[in-house]
């Protein structure tokens, strides 16, 4: 029995468990739990592929078994963070018959669905991506209850507590999923600046935003990495 074969699918299905610890944390409104176990989901996510390259084992199952535990960890767990921040405050702003406000946050979970499924027969994402990868999707949403949580800012506060502004920013997050926007991969195949200084120098900065806003810096080094690419697809078609 060749057990190097079998190392990615246990570390991918070890995603697809923190995903479900953090559906329970979501459920239970514990966001910081769910936050953290979605990270390491994604941690797990990256190393999957990492020994299937490296045992040279890759293979279609594999790349059905990543798909479907991406679906939880980064594509169910951030609709239902979604779900309970509206749900929190959708009655103060929507009447009795918008009840059903609050379901609109599952918009992501099917935007990140399309995007798995696309992602798996679109050949042009083997060394970048085209829209928001699924994981950082998942980090912008989950971010945004702890940023509500810790901040002082009364016009976060305001923004995050406002269903229809939590709304755009679904509708924003599924776009984003699907978008045809060309986005530079994280992957540092040669330990060579010249070859990953756009890699090193969003890293750099990405710390910087960590370290000087900590939960706030989630979602803008995400935003930051959008606009980054951007303006790189702008440089090289020059």
């Amino acid at each position: 029995m060749n057990i190097k074969k079998h190392i990615p699918n246990i570390i991918t299905l070890l995603n697809l468990f923190c995903g479900c610890i953090a559906l329970v944390f979501a459920f239970n409104e514990d966001f910081e739990m769910a936050f953290y176990f979605v990270c390491l989901g994604i941690f797990l996510d990256f190393f999957d592929g990492f020994f299937a390259r490296l045992f040279h084992v890759s293979s279609p199952l594999g790349l059905q078994l990543d798909s479907l535990a991406d679906m939880v960890t980064s594509g169910v767990v951030p609709g239902l963070v979604m779900f309970q921040m509206m749900i929190s405050h959708a009655s103060t702003a929507a009447a009795g018959h918008l009840q059903f406000f609050p379901y609109l946050g599952f918009i992501i979970a099917l935007g990140s669905c399309y995007r798995l499924a696309n992602f798996n027969i679109d050949t042009r994402q083997t060394d970048s991506f085209i829209g928001l990868p699924t994981p950082a999707n998942a980090l912008f949403i989950l971010s945004l209850p702890l940023v509500l949580k810790y901040t002082d800012s009364i016009i976060i506060v305001e923004l995050l507590t406002n269903p229809w502004f939590l709304l755009v920013l679904s509708l924003l997050s599924a776009y984003m999923l699907n978008a045809e926007i060309p986005l530079f991969s994280l992957k540092i195949k040669k330990f060579s600046f010249k070859e990953n200084a756009l890699q090193f120098a969003f890293l750099l900065v990405s710390l910087l935003l960590l370290v000087f806003f900590q939960y706030l810096g989630i979602p803008l080094l995400i935003l930051f990495y959008v606009c980054l690419s951007v303006v790189n697809n702008k440089v090289l078609k020059k």
